[in-house]
């Protein structure tokens, strides 16, 4: 099973729906979750902010943070997923931003990529990447490893919740 059919698979059997902010994948994760079919269960939509001023005009990302560090940044990857989630009125949000590719961006050399979760309950995570390859194969990382860090949130999540309904610890 691919790393969307299982998050997909999570989210459908949860009830819950999920919301992709990309800027280097440019359409990648989405295009990888509604290749799945039945995807429309649980997939909202997708913001491919790849123009800095979206991540800010659209996703609502904090301008001084772009001004400051750049997209290029795991707090900027943070505010994305958060701000999707929020934007297009899903349970989870996910995101990418980074250096694909061929020059730096930002002062950050290429490989450098920031994927993050946003989910119920205040669940934040993000995860730094130093990716090696070429363009294509830096994109393609980026979104097998969005797709992983979601499913093994939508894991923890959904252990937690068992354990709540089952008085356990």
């Amino acid at each position: 099973m691919t790393a969307a059919a299982q998050v997909l698979r999570l989210l459908a059997e949860h009830g819950r729906t999920l919301a992709v902010a990309e800027s280097l994948t440019g359409g990648l994760v989405a295009a990888e979750l509604t290749a799945v079919p039945g995807a429309s269960r649980s997939f909202r939509g997708s913001v491919t902010a790849y123009a800095t001023g979206l991540k800010r005009e659209v996703l609502g990302v904090d301008g001084g943070l772009l001004a400051e560090r750049g997209a290029v940044d795991p707090e900027v990857a943070r505010q994305m997923a958060a701000g999707v989630r929020r934007v297009l009125g899903a349970d989870w949000g996910i995101s990418t931003t980074g250096v694909a590719g061929p020059e730096p961006q930002d002062g950050q050399p290429v490989g450098t990529v920031y994927v993050a979760v946003a989910g119920p309950s205040g669940i934040e995570k993000v995860s730094a990447l130093r990716l090696n390859g070429e363009r294509a194969d830096i994109r393609r990382e980026s979104v097998r490893s969005v797709l992983e860090l979601l499913a093994s949130e939508l894991g923890e999540n959904a252990r937690a919740q068992d354990t709540e309904q089952n008085g356990g610890n």
